[in-house]
């Protein structure tokens, strides 16, 4: 249970920090999701699993009006988001398919809907897991990134270090399930600790896939060893690049990106920003070393300054 340090952050290597070594005999390999979304048929059915096995409250019935949605993104409630994205663009580009025409030509206009199961990345250097000051958030034998929420505090400081928003703070009131000292400490007040997907821990442990993955009926939510996963993944870019998908692509996918690679990684079928996803996202302490170098130089250039003033107010 050992948090990513700042120097894996500043030189990534594509593989997390503490693991496996930490672990010793109990390492497991690193597991995670490869996410296809050119076959997601927008059914949420990963969002109802992730909702009843983690029992997550309820986010909210409010339709957003931004699309076919009523979560529109990641929150404390809301672990697995299905985004919904209507185009005016063709799914193939070969000759078989409706291209990009005039107005008023006769021809019908190309429409695509592009669906995305999101979800936590669990980067392999994860800026919340750096700023945790209570050894809430750990690195897992499986080289997954949890909460241990009898530990958090509520300080909040992993939520503007996730470069995706995925960590979020839980406004509602406690559970009455929480131990009965910690209730009659904080009484009914909100929660506001931190929550994010925790890729089943505990079904992992058990020898079981996440809840998500074993609901999805059409297996665009992959779950499995992640470098067998990058393999399938790369296979199957090959396989729609072939047949000429439009936009084809992953993401998450290149153990030398901003931070090193994700852990649950996708493939898109256009721009990451389309998505509402980050196109080069970087762990922000990843900057850490050098801040601190220019720190230390600048007090050091201080107290050569204040000595010199002292030696020369003496002479």
């Amino acid at each position: 249970m050992t948090s990513t340090g700042v120097k894996g952050t500043a030189e990534p290597t594509g593989s997390p920090a503490a693991w496996p070594d930490t672990y010793g005999e109990e390492a497991r390999p690193r597991m995670g999701f490869f996410t296809d979304t050119s076959i997601c048929i927008g059914c949420k059915a990963c969002e109802v699993a992730c909702k009843e096995w983690n029992l997550i409250p309820e986010d909210g019935r409010v339709w957003t009006g931004e699309s076919y949605d009523n979560t529109s993104h990641l929150n404390a409630n809301t672990w697995r988001h299905v985004a919904f994205v209507e185009q005016r663009k063709p799914l193939h580009l070969d000759g078989d398919t409706v291209t990009l025409t005039e107005p008023g030509d006769g021809q019908p206009e190309p429409l695509r809907w592009l669906m995305e199961s999101d979800v936590c990345k669990h980067c392999t250097h994860a800026g919340c897991l750096d700023v945790c000051p209570t050894g809430a958030l750990f690195r897992t034998e499986f080289g997954t990134v949890v909460v241990q929420e009898d530990i958090c505090n509520g300080c909040r400081y992993c939520v503007p270090a996730c470069p995706f928003g995925v960590i979020d703070k839980r406004d509602l009131p406690r559970s009455p399930d929480d131990a009965p000292l910690l209730m009659d400490m904080l009484g009914k007040k909100e929660d506001g600790r931190v929550w994010k997907c925790t890729l089943c821990y505990d079904r992992l442990k058990g020898g079981h896939e996440p809840a998500c993955a074993k609901a999805c009926p059409t297996n665009s939510i992959q779950f499995g060893e992640l470098d067998e996963l990058r393999e399938r993944a790369d296979k199957r870019l090959e396989k729609l690049r072939t047949e000429r998908w439009n936009g084809a692509r992953l993401y998450g996918h290149d153990p030398d990106d901003g931070v090193g690679g994700f852990g649950a990684f996708f493939l898109l079928l256009d721009e990451p920003e389309v998505y509402g996803l980050p196109p080069d996202p970087v762990v922000p302490t990843a900057h850490l070393p050098q801040l601190w170098r220019s720190t230390a130089l600048a007090a050091a250039a201080m107290f050569v300054g204040v000595a010199a003033a002292f030696v020369g107010g003496r002479e």
